[in-house]
């Protein structure tokens, strides 16, 4: 191994503290921010990935970069609607890649007792709608979970997905229409 020079001393102090400075929230306040967050964010990225292992790998990165971006950000929804772009640019990456397609992981939603008939229906009903999810393209997904699992305002989709607000309420339409679709064909 060689000597460092001064100025190479130098620079991996100005890197050390540079890492410092990198994150714009304190540790309580990222708590909090992380508390209310982490399980929304999970639920999107689990049902978008359909794999509930790759959606906790994807949780983590999507936090790690939301730190390190050093945004300043004007509010709490500001700040929950760049973490769910972070989220849905994480995915479109995992979907760019080849994967196999699972069957999609439950929701974490609390469902009617496994032993009535209800149950049974709404189970096939889950699993119905599971199928015809995976078999939308991602912008739909990402656009009707968006919408109706987590009930984010047009505005709010048009910031997570890069999108023109104008063009969300015929975006969803079609996703719907796609989706209904879908399941017509399932149900045959």
């Amino acid at each position: 191994m060689r000597d460092l020079t001064y100025s190479e001393l130098g620079r991996f102090d100005a890197d050390a503290s540079a890492a410092e400075d990198t994150f714009q929230m304190d540790e309580e306040a990222f708590r909090v921010f992380y508390d209310r967050t982490a399980r929304p964010v999970w639920a999107y990225l689990s049902r978008m990935t359909g794999d509930a292992r790759l959606a906790d790998d994807l949780l983590q990165e999507a936090y790690y970069r939301f730190l390190r971006a050093r945004v300043r950000h004007e509010s709490d929804a500001h700040r929950r609607n760049y973490l769910f772009r972070i989220a849905t640019n994480l995915v479109r990456d995992e979907h760019r890649r080849p994967r196999v397609v699972s069957a999609p992981i439950a929701d974490g939603v609390e469902h009617a007792d496994p032993r009535s008939a209800d149950a049974a229906a709404a189970a096939v009903r889950r699993m119905d709608l599971g199928r015809a999810m995976t078999q939308l393209k991602p912008r739909e997904r990402d656009l009707l979970w968006l919408a109706y699992a987590q009930g984010s305002s047009h505005q709010e989709i048009a910031d997570t997905l890069g999108l023109k607000r104008s063009s969300i309420k015929l975006l969803l339409f079609r996703a719907r229409r796609r989706l209904a679709g879908l399941l017509r064909e399932g149900g045959r």
